[in-house]
């Protein structure tokens, strides 16, 4: 008998070469394989007829087989086979390549439900490389199949094979974790329910619950596990900062600090600062606010207090181009203390970088700036009281970990430029205080904002030549790389997240571009480049030597670029409104009027409300308010591509992100609250296999329940 704990090689259909495919994955045992989750789901239930399909809109289409199969060569040993199935609509081509079995398969008169994407060439309707399913009357097909993360050799077919061949073994009997108050207080199924139908659904209800209890536990095991965490922390003594005055600080910064800015320093002061503190705890902080609300001098305060106190700080910021900026920025403030500062980046030579670990070693200097360099062991402190990481999300708990071990007493402050509502602020940062900066500085100007479908396309290459002329610099923001990027037509269980538009990718705009607009300079930047390459890309654009920088969302991160006065972003309906007005903020940050030009084809009453907000909102965190009721909370928590989106605090949630429903979530926080506050250490028998589960989840907690 197999039991969650065998070998996946005990499976039928698993050898030497198929293990090593699913241990790629991460996968070892049957209790891996049924918990390798889908990341999303197509839904074949929206079936079209050949005449009314959508462009470029993924669907199911059922058709009958018209002619044979014909193949041909069309260079190498590529080959292309086609035939032709109709509909009572129409008919249309259907294509393959490379798959000359296919002759087996397709036969006339015979029916199949095909997916994929139609198009239309020369007035004929086409649809390539589609997937199938032999179609008869009263033979019931799924509405949601799954979509698993895969590696080179493994395809879904065959995962999803291995899997609910493990299901049928084991069945329903899978040991649940979840005390039976808890699951049944919040109306959940069982763990084995959940399980088999996230897998291969029963029904459209029977996927929502199952989604609902898989993202519920996600969520409880990360919340316990922030809270245990948090426990620990607190229970190490923090360095005491001594009590200064921040006159001088203040005196010396060219502006005045907003209302905002002052509490966000008092809140680090009074964290920090012996005679303002309740505990022996030392402070673990988050600062969010909009981009450009000032959370960097917040930081410089803090960088202050400990110089002040006697302590070193380091500063660690996700790219290299950013750690200069906040080096040139604080080191210039800081010269006028007499306090020193270093930079330490991956591309510092060498002799450089011993030159800046022996300093660190002696206490010759007070702060280090720099990237993932900062985590190099060789790096080591006099006296470290402080570690700050600039936008957050861009650093795993990992990563955070192991700055913060340089000096297990060091005060720990972290800097996001994502306003969130303050409830999923305290579930996705629960190890942390939060602090809000709501209010901007004075004298930064509104980004004008407008939404536009394809038939202002001449006006806007106008809008964007006349604002080049003016001296200004553009961004433009496309969802995919390149073509082949394009969407596959996942859901998220969510009418909101369905793609429907063709997408714009960088790759092609540019090239379009550079014909459109020959005497102007243009470049290009995406996550899959080298990080020399983007921090060469954006120096250029910092410098005025590019006009216009074609991009993904790579650049929502990013350095201030003063000169940029016009953000276009394409396909504007795929990304949350949190997410656009973050790009939204990559403009307007210097003197120039500038605007935000929303491009999007999708007509529908939800895709307009969504972007009719951005147009008459400018507030970060009324627009991710707005976004949680009109998305529901997956754009926060689902974890996203090598683009390098969000995650959540570098705790990987593989459902949450398809639940959209937020009241949930929360209740699944706030029963992790309940259960610690009841049982701090989980030794309860009742609590023994949750335990166990979130060591799985978590597992730096078992030093902090130990």
């Amino acid at each position: 008998m197999l039991s969650l704990m065998s070998s996946v090689t005990e499976l039928s259909g698993v050898g030497k070469a198929r293990a090593a495919q699913l241990l790629k994955l991460g996968i070892v045992t049957i209790k891996d394989l049924v918990y390798s989750l889908p990341r999303s789901y197509e839904d074949r239930s929206n079936v079209h007829r050949l005449a009314d399909f959508e462009f470029e809109a993924p669907a199911s289409y059922i058709l009958t087989v018209a002619s044979e199969v014909k193949s041909a060569k069309i260079r190498g040993n590529l080959t292309i086979e086609k035939f032709r199935a109709f509909d009572e609509s129409g008919s249309c081509e259907v294509v393959f390549f490379n798959s000359p079995y296919i002759k087996d398969v397709f036969h006339i008169g015979s029916s199949f439900r095909f997916y994929g994407k139609l198009t239309a060439e020369k007035s004929k309707l086409r649809l390539s490389t589609p997937k199938y399913e032999a179609y008869s009357d009263g033979v019931a097909l799924r509405d949601y199949v799954p979509v698993y993360h895969l590696t080179e050799g493994l395809s879904g077919k065959v995962l999803e094979k291995l899997i609910l061949s493990a299901l049928s073994v084991i069945g329903e009997n899978i040991p649940d974790y979840l005390p039976e108050k808890i699951r049944l207080e919040n109306a959940l199924p069982s763990l084995g329910y959940a399980i088999k139908n996230v897998h291969n659904p029963e029904s459209d209800s029977a996927l929502r619950k199952s989604v609902a209890r898989l993202a519920f536990d996600e969520m409880l095991c990360f919340g316990i596990g922030v809270s245990l965490s948090l426990q620990y922390k607190t229970a190490i003594p923090g360095v005491v900062f001594s009590g200064t005055s921040l006159d001088e600080f203040t005196s010396a910064l060219p502006y005045t600090l907003t209302d905002s800015q002052k509490n966000a320093i008092n809140d680090i002061y009074a964290d920090t600062v012996i005679k303002s503190k309740k505990s022996s705890g030392h402070m673990a902080r988050i600062v969010v606010g909009d981009v450009g609300c000032g959370k960097t001098v917040c930081a410089a305060a803090a960088l202050y207090i400990a110089a002040k106190s006697g302590f070193q700080s380091a500063l660690m910021a996700p790219t290299e181009i950013l750690a200069r900026q906040h080096f040139a920025e604080i080191s210039q403030l800081f010269a006028n203390f007499g306090f020193k500062c270093e930079l330490l980046l991956g591309s510092t030579t060498q002799k450089e970088k011993k030159r800046i670990y022996a300093a660190a070693e002696n206490g010759e200097v007070e702060v280090i700036i720099g990237t993932h360099a900062l985590l190099s062991d060789k790096l080591n402190f006099k006296s470290l009281g402080l570690v700050i990481t600039d936008e957050q999300h861009r650093f795993g708990v990992a990563q955070r970990a192991v700055l913060n071990e340089k000096n297990s007493s060091a005060h720990m402050l972290v800097m996001s430029a994502t306003p969130i509502p303050r409830t999923l602020a305290l579930t996705m940062y629960g190890d942390l205080d939060v602090t809000r900066i709501t209010e901007m500085p004075k004298g930064r100007m509104r980004v004008d904002t407008y939404v536009v479908d394809e038939s202002y396309r001449v006006r806007l290459n106008n809008f964007i030549e006349s604002q080049v002329k003016l001296g200004g610099q553009v961004y433009i923001v496309c969802p995919s790389i390149e073509e082949a990027a394009e969407d596959d037509g996942e859901i998220y269980l969510s009418e909101n997240f369905k793609p429907k538009s063709k997408l714009k990718n960088v790759l092609n705009y540019t090239e379009n571009l550079k014909q459109t607009f020959k005497n102007l300079n243009i470049d290009f930047l995406h996550g899959k480049m080298k990080a020399s390459e983007k921090d060469d890309v954006m120096r250029k654009f910092l410098n005025g030597e590019t006009d216009i920088l074609v991009s993904t969302t790579v650049i929502e991160v990013g350095v201030n670029v003063p000169n940029a006065s016009l953000m276009i972003i394409e396909n504007a309906d795929r990304y949350g409104l949190s997410q656009l007005h973050q790009l939204r903020g990559r403009v307007g940050r210097g003197s120039r009027k500038s605007y935000c030009v929303l491009v999007s084809d999708l007509d529908t009453y939800k895709a307009k409300e969504r972007l009719e907000v951005m147009k008459t909102t400018y507030d970060g965190f009324e627009i991710a308010n707005r976004d949680l009721e009109l998305r529901g909370p997956g754009d926060f928590f689902k974890s996203r591509d090598s683009e390098g989106f969000r995650q959540s605090g570098g705790f990987e949630f593989k459902l949450a992100g398809l639940s959209d429903d937020t009241t949930l979530l929360e209740s699944a926080f706030r029963t992790a609250k309940k259960i610690i506050a009841r049982d701090p250490t989980l030794s309860l028998p009742e609590h023994e296999a949750l335990r166990a589960e979130i060591e799985n989840y978590i597992a730096p907690i078992n030093a902090s329940i130990s």
